[in-house]
């Protein structure tokens, strides 16, 4: 059995694009995403999963696959759920 390539491999490739063709904002702020927008910019398109790799999570299950801006996906970094925010205690 071949080994997988990962997140360099064709169907990673291919989950990326669906991704993309489908959703453009991103599931963790709930903004718009500029895909035109080159890869390193704070608000391009990235793909993010719901259940991070490094827990456990299949890079290539659709269902775990979301939509977020590079900011976003970084600053959750390998937390199951995105930062909640925060409410004041004055109201």
């Amino acid at each position: 059995m071949a080994r997988s390539k990962g997140r360099t491999g064709r169907p990673y490739r291919r989950l990326r694009d669906q991704v993309r063709a489908v959703s453009r904002v991103c599931w963790i702020c709930g903004h718009e995403i500029d895909v035109g927008l080159p890869p390193r910019h704070p608000l391009s398109w990235t793909l993010d999963h719901l259940v991070p790799l490094s827990k456990g999570g299949d890079p290539l299950d659709p269902g775990n696959a979301r939509a977020a801006h590079y900011r976003c996906n970084s600053g959750r970094g390998n937390r199951i759920r995105a930062r909640q925010p925060t409410t004041s205690r004055r109201w």
